[in-house]
């Protein structure tokens, strides 16, 4: 019945009771499904002729974050839906890194794989027979019995199955009411079950979904599965156009601090079944995803570099740093992360030289007065030792304004990797002569940084008691 829809501001006027009834958590109620005649589709919310609307209702809900928490693997799955595909060799030497990455306590607990083509399934079985416990292979499928058989027929353990949750995807793209797509969805995570593979249903498109009318229904009557077969059935919130926003105080359905909170404290999923996927449309991958984390989901699943559909997942690496921050003893070897990226970039998969944590510039620096920090304190201008977590040394780009401090530097930083421990200030004359070279090349119309071999060649002409002694 249409009268059923729960509209936004019911929605907020509903979750504004139940937290003020129990400011930890909500009071867990039956939520019957409202098989609507028309489709929910949020309008005054989501205007198509506008950029979806971000509207306040100051309900907030409190911070939730797991004992322990993960991250998980889609690179080979919705990572490779956004460049040609990779080589199943290619996908081997990832996984392996991936496997090193997440170290002895398995911080990356699952990789994702598609299972349609020859060239999938033959990698699924590489990256199985490598019998790493962490990261697991996992599938990925649609929530049809022809597709649950490629999942039975290659082993694997676990899989995604794709049930989508708003109104746009059941109405529009499946074609039918409420009732019938959770009546699918219901049957063939039955099916998986029985066949001993665990479901981890994925709720496409959760962040335009009816979190009262349809999504806490279909997963209480997954938590009743669990129970019934004592076999876990996780949960995947999937914002799959990067609409959620991080604020609890923001209104559903685009609040990931209300949709993860709900489906643990409402829903039932125990946190180690609740997983959030997101996507960057509008640059909120990474917060949303660390939202996820703080109120209540367990895992969190990104891609390497963030490829992905469209405008890409959460960046693993970028989750790495996060999860390192809120649990210092994580485990997790770090400095392989440099390593993916020079093997990304060898592969043909292009990332700004600024990338935050694996770009070439991130140690780097082009200004003069960063320049005069990092020789009186590299921890002036950097906030960890990039050393020790990513094996990169501090450089120096010389440019037009690197100034004397910068050239200074860059001396300094070269002998430190050749191992000498002279010590040349701006103050020395050969640096003054240095610096005045470099300034004429910018005077007389160069537009490019002074490259290494050059700035070795000034060494060798201006400063012949270091250079000619020492190298």
């Amino acid at each position: 019945m249409d009268d059923l829809i729960v509209n936004t501001q019911n929605s907020a006027a509903l979750l504004k009771e139940k937290i003020a009834a129990n400011l930890q958590l909500f009071r867990k109620e039956n939520y019957d499904l409202q098989n609507v005649t028309r489709p929910q589709l949020f309008e005054d919310i989501f205007p198509y002729d506008q950029f979806p609307r971000i509207i306040f209702d100051n309900v907030h809900c409190p911070i939730n974050l797991p004992e322990k928490i993960y991250i998980t693997d889609t690179t080979f799955r919705d990572g490779q839906q956004a460049r040609p595909p990779f080589t199943v060799e290619q996908i081997l030497t990832l996984y392996d890194f991936l496997h090193e990455l997440s170290g002895p306590k398995g911080a990356i607990r699952m990789s994702e794989f598609f299972v349609y083509s020859q060239k999938d399934q033959l990698a699924v079985k590489k990256c199985i027979d490598r019998d790493y416990e962490y990261p697991k292979v996992t599938g990925w499928i649609r929530a049809t019995r022809s597709d649950l058989q490629l999942i039975k027929e290659m082993k694997i353990e676990e899989t995604g199955i794709l049930t989508s949750a708003s109104d746009y995807h059941i109405f529009f793209k499946l074609n039918m009411t409420r009732q019938k797509a959770m009546d699918k969805y219901l049957s063939i995570v039955t099916s998986a079950i029985e066949s001993g593979i665990i479901p981890r249903c994925h709720l496409e498109d959760i962040t335009r979904a009816d979190l009262y009318g349809f999504v806490l229904p279909f997963v209480q009557e997954l938590m009743k599965l669990a129970e019934k077969y004592d076999i876990p059935v996780k949960i995947r919130a999937c914002d799959t156009l990067g609409i959620g926003l991080p604020f609890s105080e923001v209104t559903l359905p685009r609040s990931v601090p209300k949709i993860i909170y709900s489906l643990q404290c409402e829903g039932g999923v125990p946190s180690e079944w609740l997983e959030w996927h997101g996507h960057n449309d509008f640059h909120k991958v990474h917060s949303n995803s660390f939202a996820a984390w703080l109120y209540g989901a367990a895992n969190v699943n990104g891609t390497l570099l963030g490829i992905g559909e469209r405008t890409g997942n959460s960046p693993i690496e970028g989750l790495v740093a996060e999860l390192a921050s809120l649990y210092p003893n994580h485990g997790i070897n770090t400095v392989i992360l440099t390593e993916i990226g020079e093997y990304m970039k060898s592969i043909g998969v292009d990332f700004p030289e600024n990338y935050p944590l694996l770009g070439d510039d991130i140690t780097k620096t082009r200004a003069g007065v960063h320049a005069d920090g990092v020789m009186k304190n590299e921890r002036v201008y950097s906030a960890f030792d990039p050393q020790k977590l990513l094996n990169r040394p501090f450089e120096v780009a010389v440019t037009d304004k690197s100034g004397l401090a910068g050239v200074a530097c860059w001396v300094q930083l070269y002998f430190r990797s050749c191992n000498i421990h002279s010590v040349v200030d701006k103050t020395h004359p050969g640096v003054k002569k240095m610096h005045q070279w470099v300034t004429m090349q910018y005077e007389s119309g160069r537009t490019t940084a002074i490259s290494d071999r050059e700035m070795i060649e000034l060494g060798v002409q201006y400063l012949p008691d270091y250079f000619s002694s020492n190298l």
